[in-house]
């Protein structure tokens, strides 16, 4: 099965897994013979055959002795495998979803990648916890068959029969509740879309009454009845099965006790340990049998994620995250976009823009404007700038030399940005502790922020402030990383109109002038004057990039008058 591969693969990076896997496999095979040695303790017992009642009072004591270490070795290995690679789950979709094309993960929606990394990653637990019991039970039905074999291989025949009968048609009835999982899968990432609209959007929601009413029972509501009739049908549809199992059990037992005499000259003794080597297979099949469905929707989970183009198995060329330092960027005297390319879907319909062929080229110390209207393909060429986007045609060149794949993610160590869409981080991670808190204060001042955020040991006391104030820490961040280049989406837009001044006659011309590549996205015209050059978008065209006039005394500080 799917989960088990996926449970070896997890395990391979673990240390010892062989052992461990080893052991367990061991230790269900003792469990396994152990009951099927009960069995035919019993059944000599009853029959008065074989050894003395000192005997085998003496081996019924050290079946009981054997029995509980096994089963107890058994689950705490395995527990303590299946942990580890849960672990090794956890870490791995992070690194993919981390080592994934921006434009990739986009397409995919934030509401699926959150599903898989707690719906489905739930469900592979719950599977998990689970396959210490399955494995045990699996091996005492095989150790009890053995058995039964070992009394008459003759009628163990016949009982194969009717075992090939209750798979087929547990078959039948499993794949049909298989299907109806798999469909419960899918409606599952439209309701968590739904929740991610109920708490993104409280809002809007509250203030529309009628808006609310359709939500809750044309959307929500609808999505989870669904979701709700698949994963009933898909349940009873596996309970069918297991009472089908059970069904044909007793009516073999049936037919052993009054058929089979009929037929066939059958032993006393063998008779009676088919009888109970068969109840005693009961539970056993239950357990397995009520298990297989939590199986099933683990192997949904792990395709589903597979689907999404996180392998959980990874190839051997599959491209690991590198581990580079904050500011550990290569040298930068050039930076050239030559015929780059890209194409994106509109916001307002699914027919294709294309952005480019643009050319472009940037040097230490300028401070470059881009403007243009919305949809203009602003933010598109930003991302492609900083490399999270990847050309489709042309190539962008760093220092003369193309950016490629094995360079790319050096290459985005020169970016320092702010997007429109930022996240901000209670922490500020990836930074040398050595007088951090001291150089974060001296900017949580310069931004006007000393008296709402204290910093200690690199972690904010609060990220709890305005849309503006929260700005303002996302560019605290993007200062102290101290990175060639500066990109700033419309940073400006949420602030008052003196911060607004500040940030585009302080803060920009002191960037450059500490020689580095300043580049804003922005709709000011009013503070174009500021710009060294000016370039403007149309239609995903560059229509104009032209150098203005040499900066005027009125770019200088206006910290003195406030």
């Amino acid at each position: 099965m799917k989960i088990i591969s996926f449970l070896i693969s997890c395990s391979s990076n673990i240390r010892h897994s062989k052992s461990i896997l080893f052991l367990i496999l061991l230790a269900g095979v003792i469990g396994g013979v152990s009951n099927a040695a009960l069995i035919a303790l019993i059944n000599s017992t009853l029959n008065k055959q074989g050894a003395s009642a000192r005997a085998l009072a003496l081996s019924f004591v050290g079946i009981c002795v054997i029995l509980p270490i096994a089963r107890l070795a058994s689950q705490a290995l395995i527990i303590r495998l299946t942990a580890a690679s849960l672990f090794e789950l956890r870490m791995r979709m992070s690194r993919n979803i981390l080592s994934t094309p921006l434009r990739t993960l986009e397409k995919i929606g934030a509401h699926r990648l959150l599903a898989a990394l707690t719906d489905d990653v739930s469900t592979i637990t719950g599977a998990f916890i689970n396959l210490p019991v399955l494995c045990m039970h699996f091996a005492i039905v095989v150790a009890t068959l053995a058995y039964m074999a070992w009394l008459s291989w003759t009628l163990l025949l016949g009982v194969f029969g009717f075992i090939v009968v209750a798979v087929l048609g547990y078959y039948l009835m499993t794949t049909r509740g298989l299907r109806y999982f798999k469909s419960a899968r899918e409606e599952w990432d439209r309701l968590f879309k739904h929740f991610q609209a109920l708490t993104q959007g409280t809002k809007e929601l509250k203030l529309h009454s009628r808006r609310r009413e359709a939500f809750l029972y044309d959307g929500l509501h609808m999505t989870a009845m669904s979701l709700r009739r698949l994963n009933t049908s898909g349940n009873t549809f596996y309970a069918l099965a297991g009472v089908w199992g059970q069904t044909i059990a007793f009516v073999l037992i049936g037919l052993l006790l009054f058929v089979a005499p009929n037929i066939q000259t059958v032993e006393t003794p063998v008779l009676t340990g088919y009888v109970l080597a068969l109840l005693y297979m009961l539970t056993p099949l239950e357990t397995i049998l009520n298990t297989l469905p939590s199986l099933s929707r683990a192997a949904i989970s792990v395709q589903k994620m597979e689907d999404l183009g996180f392998s959980l198995i990874p190839s051997p060329d599959a491209p690991r995250p590198t581990s580079a330092r904050a500011g550990s960027a290569p040298a930068f005297s050039h930076l050239e976009l030559a015929g780059v390319t890209h194409t994106y879907r509109r916001e307002s319909g699914e027919d294709s823009f294309l952005l480019g062929p643009v050319d472009l080229s940037f040097s230490p110390g300028e401070l470059v404007f881009v403007a243009g209207g919305n949809g203009t393909g602003k933010t598109t060429l930003a991302k492609l700038l900083v490399g999270l986007y990847t050309p489709e045609c042309g190539e962008i060149r760093l220092n003369y030399a193309p950016v490629t794949d094995d360079t790319r993610e050096d290459y985005r160590q020169l970016f320092s940005a702010v997007f429109s869409d930022y996240y901000l981080f209670e922490s500020l991670l990836g930074f040398d502790a050595s007088g951090l808190d001291e150089k974060a204060r001296g900017y949580l001042a310069q931004l006007q922020l000393d008296s709402k955020v204290k910093i200690e040991d690199g972690t904010l006391s609060t990220v709890d402030l305005s849309h503006g104030q929260r700005k303002r820490l996302a560019l605290l961040t993007a200062y102290l990383e101290d990175r060639p280049v500066y990109l700033f989406d419309e940073w400006a837009a949420d602030q008052d109109p003196l911060f607004k001044e500040i940030f585009y006659l302080q803060m920009l011309p002191e960037l450059r002038s500490k020689g580095k590549l300043v580049i804003v996205i922005t709709h000011d015209d009013s503070y174009y004057r500021v710009a060294d050059r000016l370039v403007k978008l149309d239609y995903g065209k560059v229509v104009d990039d032209q150098y203005l006039a040499e900066p005027t005394d009125a770019k200088t500080s206006v910290l003195a008058s406030l």
